[in-house]
């Protein structure tokens, strides 16, 4: 277990990259059809696969959160 105190935006690196990984999966299930001959899947099945970028930005805000609390500017004015 960890004793590192928790930064600013861990949580939100966290939630991403399990959004990301949901985005991910969901984009290797909609284009297995179209290498197995099958019939594609409907249009919210692709819309689902856009959680990938979606998780790729809440963890960016996440890192850019934690480097704006960790700068050393705002360290010096606390």
């Amino acid at each position: 277990m960890s004793t590192t105190p928790s930064g600013a935006g861990d949580r939100l690196v966290q939630v991403g990259a399990i959004v990301f990984f949901i985005g991910a999966l969901a984009t290797l299930v909609t284009v297995a059809p179209l290498f197995l001959g099958t019939d594609p899947f409907p249009s919210i099945a692709y819309a689902v696969c856009m959680l990938m970028g979606l998780g790729f930005l809440i963890a960016a805000a996440g890192v850019v959160r934690s480097v704006w609390k960790n700068s050393p500017k705002r360290a010096a004015a606390r």
